[in-house]
């Protein structure tokens, strides 16, 4: 596991959301990221709840929640911060990457 200088990093907002989501599941406060090949632009972020890191994981804390994030998926989302956004469209974890060269209209995938 790697504790580093923010890799990705996780706002406030993110974080109030995470242990909100948590707190009603039951769960630990550990959102984990990864990506996966798909969606309409190449990639897609996946958003779920752990239940801890795992050993090649990198976590990143902010205010009592965690963000673990995989090796692999850190190599296309390194320099990323994760946010969570409501408005009229609905809510969602959004990911501002900037390693990403275009996205969809939606946020939810990327190309690099």
């Amino acid at each position: 596991m790697t504790t580093s200088l923010a890799p990705v990093s996780l706002s406030d907002s993110a974080a109030a959301r995470v242990r909100w989501i948590a707190e009603r599941q039951g769960k630990p406060a550990i959102l984990r990221l990864s990506v996966e090949g798909g969606g309409c632009s190449g990639f897609q972020y996946r958003f779920g709840l752990a239940d801890a890191a795992e050993a090649d994981d990198t976590v990143v804390e902010n205010d009592g929640a965690t963000l673990v994030v995989d090796a692999m998926s850190l190599e296309l989302i390194s320099g990323a911060r994760v946010d969570f956004v409501e408005s009229l469209g609905g809510t969602a974890f959004r990911v501002e990457n900037p390693q990403a060269a275009s996205g969809c209209g939606c946020g939810a995938s990327f190309s690099v």
